[in-house]
C-alpha cells in the first residue's frame, strides 16, 4: 500500500530509514549497503527526497561531538558518495509523514499477527517500540508462548523486510514470564510499564 501511494518500494525503503531514525546521520555507501540498493538507485532518490526538503547532506568532515553540520553552499561541490544525508525533523510535513508511516505499519503488523499464531500457542504478545514510537523501549516485540523457534525467526526476518527496520524482540516461554513477573524483573516491567498494545493477553490475573 505505502509504495503504491509514494511511487515505488525503493522510495517506501528510503523513507523508512529516514523517518525511523530521525536523529542518526547516513553515508551514502552505509544506505546502499543498508537497503540493498544500487548507488546510482540511491542517488536519484537521494536528489528527489533533497529537492523535496525532507533530506539535508553535509560534510562528514564537519561533525563535531554528533552535531548536524546543516547544508551549505559548498556542499554541492562533494561527491553523493562522501556526503552524510538526514531527514529534517523541522520539515512542515515530517510529523505527518511519520504517522502515516506508523498507520501504514500497522497492515503489516496484522498479518505478522495472523502468522504469528499459525507456528505456535502464543499467551501473550505485547506491540511497543517502534510500533507505538517509543523510543524509550528496550524492545519493540514481546512474545509469550510456546513457539517454533526456526519459524519464528524467519518470520521476524520478513517483518524487518516490510518495516526496513531491525526488530528488538523478546520470546520467553510461559512459565519463565510468571516466574519473571512473580519476582518483580526489572526488565520485564520496564516493558510492561511504557507505551504498548497488548494484542493477545491470555495471562492477566
Amino acid at each position: 500500500m505505502f509504495e503504491r501511494l509514494f511511487g515505488s518500494k525503493t522510495r517506501v525503503k528510503m523513507l523508512k530509514l529516514f523517518l525511523l531514525h530521525p536523529e542518526e546521520k547516513f553515508l551514502f555507501n552505509d544506505i546502499t549497503k543498508n537497503l540493498k540498493l544500487l548507488p546510482a538507485v540511491v542517488k536519484k532518490e537521494l536528489d528527489n527526497l533533497e529537492k523535496f526538503g525532507l533530506v539535508f547532506s553535509g560534510d562528514p568532515a564537519k561533525l563535531k561531538d554528533q552535531e548536524v553540520a546543516l547544508v551549505e553552499a559548498k556542499v554541492a561541490e562533494i561527491k553523493p558518495e562522501k556526503r552524510f544525508y538526514q531527514v529534517d525533523s523541522g520539515f512542515i510535513l515530517f510529523d505527518e509523514l511519520k504517522a502515516l508511516l506508523l498507520k501504514a505499519q500497522m497492515l503489516y503488523e496484522r498479518d505478522f499477527i495472523d502468522k504469528l499464531i499459525e507456528i505456535g500457542k502464543v499467551k501473550l504478545l505485547i506491540l511497543t517500540g517502534i510500533f507505538v514510537n517509543e523510543t524509550l523501549s528496550p524492545i519493540d516485540l514481546l512474545i509469550v508462548g510456546h513457539l517454533n523457534k526456526p519459524k519464528l525467526v524467519k518470520l521476524l526476518k520478513e517483518l524487518e523486510v516490510e518495516l526496513g527496520k531491525e526488530i528488538n524482540f523478546t520470546h520467553l516461554e510461559t512459565a519463565e514470564f510468571i516466574y519473571r513477573r512473580n519476582v518483580t524483573d526489572v526488565f520485564l516491567y520496564e516493558i510492561l510499564e511504557k507505551k504498548k498494545i497488548v494484542v493477545i493477553d491470555e495471562l492477566s490475573g
